[in-house]
This record gives C-alpha cells, structure tokens and sequence, in this order.
C-alpha cells in the first residue's frame, strides 16, 4: 500500500469531528474542495469508503470508524516527532472534550486576549486519557470537571476553577414545558430526559448522575448514540423527550425544529469547567493560559447555582 498522506489523515480527523465538509474547511483554512479532494485522495489509497455524504453532512461508515483511533494516533505520533526537535516552540495544545462545547469558546476568548499565543486544540475522550496526554507531554492544558466521585487528581497535575455553564433544558414545540420561560429543576421530576451520548466513567455522567440525584431526576442513556443531530431530530418531533444541554454549547438545528433552550432556576445547575495542566510543563503560553482563567473574574460562587460536593 501506499504511503498515507499526513495531510490528508488530519483532514479526515478534523471532517470527523466537525461532522460537515464545510466546518472542517473552515477549521483547516482550506477550502471545501480541498478537503473533500483530500478524503477522496485517502479513500483511494486505502481502498474504502470513510464517509457517506449527506444533505445534511457527513456520516462515518464502518470502516471510517474502525480508522478514526489509528488517525489520531498517527496524528498524535507526528506531533510528537515535531516536537521533540522544536522544544519550547510548537503551539500550545489544549484538550477542549468537543469542538462545539463550552471550552473551545473560553479558548477563542483567550486567543483574542493573547492572539501572540499558538493554538492546537485537540479532544480527549475522559479525565484518564487527558492525564495521561498531560503526563507524556502530548498536551499542555485541558478542560476537565474534577474531582469525580472517589478519585483524587494526582500531585504532579495541577488545577484551578476555570467557569462555570449554565444547564438548559432543550424540548421540541410539542413538548408540555415548551413554552416555559424558566423552569425549576426539582419541576422535571417525572419528565423523560434522554442523553444517549453519557458514557459510563467519565466526569459528565458523574455530573449528570449527581443532578438527577439530587432533584428526583431520571436521566434515559438508553439507545445508540448517533451523535447530535439525530439526538435533536428526535427531540423535536417528541411530546416527552426533552434533553440537557450547556448554554454554550454551539447547536445548529432546521427552521422548522423550533427546539426551546429553556433555563433552569431556583437553583441554576451549572456544568464546573476546570483547567488542568502538569506541574513540570515550562511551555511560555501556559503561564498565560493559566493565569487567564485563575484570574479571579470568573464567578463561581453566584446565589441560586448548583454544583455536585465533589466539584474542585
């Protein structure tokens, strides 16, 4: 087989995450003909389908998915060889969990304050493989909700209160709550919450757990997961299903959905974002990073908000 062309791993990556052709054009500064020249390019050269086109974007097919992981790895080994001749010099790399949450918005902001410091974002699946990355030196930072439920972080991993995410309750029109303006959340006892995307262990299901818990809630992780857009389609057109969501979480729906992102009150659940680096890392852009969030201007303890007793 021939060589498999970097460029073109990263750009598989990048469509992946993205979901559509055109965001992962406009995260890669191409165009979307370059990238879907590149896919095609990989798809000949490995002799499978990755992806089946869409109207509405793009799905992985069986084989894109058993070929995601070894990309990364392949990413993550290039990474590392580039670095380990240009010490000090690469960009800072961040674990932000997802592209279109919360974090990767706090890291735009922090960019516009220090547009000097270099940028990598990457995804990390849990807490475990983002300490791990942190460790090897893989990555610089990463947001993260900690401490979960019996696990401590360990000494060399340092960590402070980044910001805190309002959760919404997000219903289709049919819904009985539709039209609320705010609701409590001790008032969705009883109500169907589906959040098929939870994965056992990591930081949000601990979360998620604690504030059905809490609230008399009870949250339905049953089903395959089929990413976000299914999970909206399906919302949409339910009388009972309904599902939480963070307030900055970036969702792009049809017209005609009509979703409701509905806030939560007395008290406000907020998701706790923290920022999590390793004691020895000496990277220039760090120091900033660090003090951008731990400057004291983030709110943590606002009157009528809610966070599970385990949160750092």
């Amino acid at each position: 087989m021939p060589g498999v062309d970097l460029d073109a791993v990263r750009t598989f990556v990048t469509a992946a995450e993205a979901g559509r052709f055109q965001d992962a054009a406009t995260d890669l500064a191409v165009t979307q003909q370059a990238v879907s020249k590149r896919i095609a390019t990989l798809e000949k050269t490995l002799g499978v389908r990755l992806f089946t086109r869409t109207a509405r974007g793009a799905k992985l097919t069986i084989d894109g998915q058993a070929f995601l992981p070894h990309a990364r790895e392949l990413l993550q080994a290039e990474a590392r060889a580039i670095a380990s001749v240009c010490p000090g010099r690469r960009a800072l790399r961040v674990d932000v969990i997802g592209r279109r949450l919360a974090p990767a918005g706090a890291l735009r902001d922090f960019h516009r304050a220090h547009p000097e410091a270099g940028l990598d974002l990457v995804t990390l699946v849990d807490v475990d493989t983002a300490i791990d990355a942190l460790r090897s030196g893989t990555i610089d930072a990463s947001f993260r909700a900690v401490t979960m439920p019996g696990r401590e972080l360990p000494d060399d991993i340092g960590a402070t209160r980044a910001f805190d995410e309002p959760v919404q309750f997000l219903t289709g029109p049919a819904h009985e709550l539709a039209t609320a303006r705010a609701v409590m959340p001790a008032e969705l006892a009883g109500h169907r919450i589906w959040m098929p995307g939870l994965v056992p262990g990591t930081e949000s299901t601990a979360y998620y757990d604690d504030l059905a818990t809490a609230f008399g809630l009870t949250i339905e992780i049953t089903g395959p997961d089929f990413g976000t857009e299914p999970l909206l389609d399906t919302v949409a057109d339910s009388r009972s299903l309904a599902t939480f969501v963070g307030e900055q979480t970036r969702l792009v729906w049809p017209a005609e959905h009509d979703l409701r992102r509905i806030p939560l009150r007395d008290p406000t659940p907020v998701y706790p974002h923290s920022l999590l680096w390793h004691r020895d890392n000496r990277h220039p852009a760090l120091d900033a990073l660090r003090r951008h969030f731990g400057s004291g201007r983030f709110d943590h303890s606002a009157a009528g908000t809610w966070t599970p007793a385990w949160v750092h």
